[in-house]
Parts: structure tokens; sequence; C-alpha cells
């Protein structure tokens, strides 16, 4: 039997467990109380705790788990077609995931037009790629300061303009276009300036960041450097005017659902936005194992982690499906992954057309753009080894 075939007669049995796993908790939700309407709040988004999340729990290897994981996202996560004109096409119909593949990937700052008469920006843009081996992953962000060419996008009556990359998604989701026309318009934005399509594509709103945290009840995360908190009090209230704000200091420690939500929002500091960044990577692998050791023990809470965790997302499976992309990222797990600073994590700046700070994208981040294109970003690697993201 080839590789191919027992991918093939693993992922059955997957899908079959996933099926029987996804009817139990369809079945359970009926009998519950119906879920209440979320309430939009200004808070920051983490686009990767999900997929973070999933690849470490089913990287792990335990069967019973894998069950709970593949139904719990079935019965979960909204799937939308969102991709647009970005979209990649497959070479043959059932060959939507060979090959290199790229994702992308946003976090948003959903307000009400009452807190935010600007509307909805993209928080958080990274490009996933995955090479053609599917044996490494690579974290390519996007600054959401970034100058870009917004196209025009009839669908909202937006005219397009030059402006930073994260206004794409709120011109997209204004006048009626929702969540899905503003990942299609900010999707249009970033392949125009990267010149990568996408295979699938998904939006995690700041829900999903606090509900997994409360579900796990904190999370074990070592703090590399002291960071003052321009949020909160050392008690998690609001930040008044000559209060002892929270302070975290280098070194690993346990931080409550509040003080993790409230650590990752930081961005006052040496290294700006660049550092928040490389916080974020850390929590979600800091959640991720976390995760995995509980999940390992205790499937209740694993079940309450996932589910938490899927009703954030919005998911474009693109000609693949959700348990295609699922089974795919096992094989990769979070040792085949790295983040790459874009910029090489220093700021390139210049004015907006409307007199703000604006960052551009260097000839060396375009490069490994177009590197990711190519799936040639080892040898971009190998060039450029400190553009790495340590830790």
């Amino acid at each position: 039997m080839n590789t191919d075939d027992r991918r093939a007669g693993d992922r059955r049995s997957w899908e079959s467990d996933a099926r029987v796993a996804g009817d139990r908790s369809r079945n359970a939700g009926k009998s519950g109380k119906s879920r209440t309407k979320k309430v939009k709040s200004p808070l920051w988004a983490k686009t990767m705790v999900f997929f973070g999340v999933l690849i470490m729990i089913v990287s792990g290897g335990a069967l019973t788990a894998a069950q709970v994981v593949l139904g719990e996202v079935s019965s979960s996560v909204d799937q939308q077609s969102m991709l647009g004109d970005s979209a990649a096409v497959p070479a043959k119909k059932g060959q939507a995931l060979q090959g290199a593949l790229n994702m992308l990937l946003i976090g948003v700052d959903e307000r009400t037009v009452q807190d935010d008469p600007e509307g909805t920006r993209a928080d958080t843009i990274i490009v996933f790629h995955i090479n053609a081996a599917h044996d490494k992953a690579y974290l390519l962000s996007v600054p959401r300061d970034t100058l870009a060419d917004i196209p025009a996008f009839p669908k909202t009556n937006f005219g397009g303009r030059k402006e930073k990359i994260n206004a794409a998604f709120q011109h997209g989701s204004d006048n009626g276009g929702g969540r899905t026309g503003g990942f299609e318009l900010l999707a249009k934005a970033v392949s125009k300036i990267t010149g990568i399509s996408f295979n699938a594509g998904a939006i995690v709103n700041f829900a999903g960041f606090q509900s997994v945290v409360e579900a796990l009840g904190g999370v074990n995360m070592c703090v590399d450097q002291k960071v003052t908190s321009i949020h909160r009090d050392v008690n998690g209230n609001e930040l008044p005017s000559g209060v002892p704000a929270m302070t975290y200091q280098p070194g690993c420690q346990h931080l409550s659902p509040w003080q993790a939500l409230d650590f990752v929002r930081q961005r006052h500091m040496a290294g700006g936005d660049y550092d928040r960044q490389r916080h974020q990577q850390q929590f979600l692998k800091a959640v991720a194992k976390d995760a995995m050791s509980q999940g390992m023990t205790d499937i209740s809470k694993l079940n309450k982690v996932m589910s938490a965790a899927g009703r954030t997302m919005t998911f474009d499976p693109g000609a693949a499906s959700l348990t295609d992309w699922i089974f795919l990222l096992k094989g990769i797990g979070t040792d085949g992954m790295q983040m790459l600073r874009t910029n090489g994590g220093t700021y390139a700046s210049l004015k907006c057309p409307d007199g703000s700070s604006c960052q551009i994208l260097t000839p060396t981040s375009l490069q490994m753009f177009a590197a990711a294109k190519a799936d040639k970003v080892d040898e971009f690697i190998a060039d450029h080894p400190t553009w790495i993201a340590k830790g």
C-alpha cells in the first residue's frame, strides 16, 4: 500500500469518527439552551487561536481526542465562500490540496458604529504558506498599517484608493457587505500587494481568544520582557488616571483569562506591533500546549475548548473541505511551523495620503512573499536567517 492509499484510509476512518462525534455534539446542543447573541466589543482579535489549538491537539495522535476535535469542528465552524477573485484554482477536481498552498488568516477588531465611526478593520493579517511536501508551514505577516492600493469593490460602492491595508476589510463590509465582503476585499488587496492567491481563508474574532482561555481556566506562558498595561489595573479593571497599572514581569507564570487577554493586546513597547506579533505567537503555542495537556486527561474540557474556538471562526475551505484541511495540518504540527519577521522586524515608515504614519513592504519583504508564491521560502530563509521569529 502506498503513502497516498494509507492517508486515504486514515482519512476515511477520521471522517467516520468525525461524523459520529459531530452528530452527538449537534444532538446534545438541541437539548440545551440556545446560544446567546454575541455582543460586539472593541477588542483585539487573535487569528491563529483556532488553528493553533487544533493543530497541536490533532498532532498529539490521541484517537479519542481527534474524534472530539473533528466533531466539534464540523458542528461549530461557520463556513462561507469569501475568497472571490483571490481564490486559487486547483489543477483538477479532487486535487485541491496538492502542491504548495496558501491560506489567508485575519483577525478582526469588530466594533459597533457607535464605538468606532470608522467601522471594522482587520487587526491581524497573515499569509499561511504550506510547502509542496506538506511538511512545513510559514506564517508571513502583513503589517496592518501597510500602505496598499485597495481595489474598487462595486459590491459596496467602494471606488478604490491608497490607504492602510487594514481598511480594506472595512470598505468591503460596509453597505451590507458584511464579514464575507470585508474578507473578499482584503484578500484582493493582499493578493495585489503580494502576488499570492489563496486556497483557503479564515476570519477569527476576539471572542475566540477570550472564550478559549476561559475554557482553559487561564494559560501558562513565559513572558519575555517587562510589559506595563495601558488598559488594566492590577485587579483587571479599566485603568483610571492615577491607579497603578498591571505590570507583567519576565518569567514563566500562569495568566488568568483577563491577564492573558490584556498582555497580548499591548503594543506600547520598544518593538511596537512587532513585539506584539511575537507575543501573539508565543501565546498561541502556550494555549495549544495547555489545551493538549488538559485534553489528554479531560476530554470534556477539550470538547469545551474546541467548541469555544470553533464558534469564533468563519472559514472558506476553497475547493477542499474543512476535514481535508484538518487532516493536512495534522501532518505538519506546530514543530513544522515558522514565523518570519516581515521587514526584518523593523518599521519601514512613510506618510499616508491622509498624513498619518504608514508602513511599506521593503524590497526584501516583497522577495519573501515572492518566495512563498514560488514555494522557495527555505531558500529565502537561508539567505535571511535573522528574519526567523524567535520564541
